[in-house]
């Protein structure tokens, strides 16, 4: 299935761009503050989508309640979106199927596409990243972010990705939150409890993961023995 949206992907991999380019009447659905760029006849409306139950959904999350739709009037229109980190952008397109997306991967999508929360539970839980996943679904184009470059992996049978570095995954995959093999009792008790490194999710199955080439919470543990102190007493 062909793209629904006339769209250029740039500055990859370091500062994912997206350029779309919207015919007479069509929209995209972005998060809130990604739009960096937009021709005068594209109007911009911000709300709910989906309803309150699916809003608290996206909200619990990890993304934003509020979608902004953008529709090109009185002729055609074109919209730039630039994420916040600092990192590369991909396309995905849903042919019926469903993607799942960790928090803050969400960019953009096409119409026929849903945004909204799925409930993981305890595995949401030890991963770290949310009790809460996203999952696009529908049929159509959708976009999504990452912190440093991603790399796309074609999982078949099992594949171990480190918590920190999922951006998605589709959903023909089955995962379970486990400690990191060969560590040491101490490690295992750290990772489980306080969310400390070595966590791990191990899919299962056939079908798509994207990792990032970066994590935000090692870098900011780097960038913090760098911080000025303040010996003074």
């Amino acid at each position: 299935m062909t793209s629904t949206l006339n769209f250029e992907l740039s500055n990859r991999p370091d500062f994912g761009t997206l350029t779309v380019q919207l015919e007479q009447g069509q929209q995209i659905f972005a998060e809130t503050s990604a739009m960096a760029s937009m021709d005068a006849n594209v109007n911009l409306k911000s709300g709910l989508k989906g309803g309150i139950g699916q809003s608290l959904m996206r909200g619990i999350a990890g993304d934003s309640m509020i979608v902004n739709t953008f529709t090109a009037e009185n002729g055609e229109g074109e919209v730039v979106l630039a994420p916040g980190p600092p990192g590369d952008m991909l396309h995905y397109q849903l042919t019926g199927n469903n993607l799942m997306l960790q928090r803050g991967a969400f960019v953009a999508h096409s119409d026929h596409v849903e945004i909204s929360g799925k409930w993981e539970g305890a595995k949401g839980f030890f991963s770290g990243q949310g009790l809460v996943l996203l999952k696009a679904s529908g049929t159509g184009d959708v976009f999504f972010n990452s912190y440093g470059a991603i790399i796309e992996v074609e999982v078949n049978n099992d594949y171990i990705v480190d918590t920190g570095y999922i951006v998605a995954f589709e959903d023909t995959l089955t995962y379970k939150v486990s400690v990191l093999p060969g560590l040491s009792l101490r490690g295992k008790i750290k990772s489980l409890f306080f969310g400390g490194e070595g966590l791990v999710c191990k899919f299962q199955g056939q079908g798509k993961v994207w990792i990032q080439t970066r994590n935000v919470n090692p870098f900011l543990n780097w960038i913090n023995l760098f911080r000025p102190t303040n010996d003074s007493k």
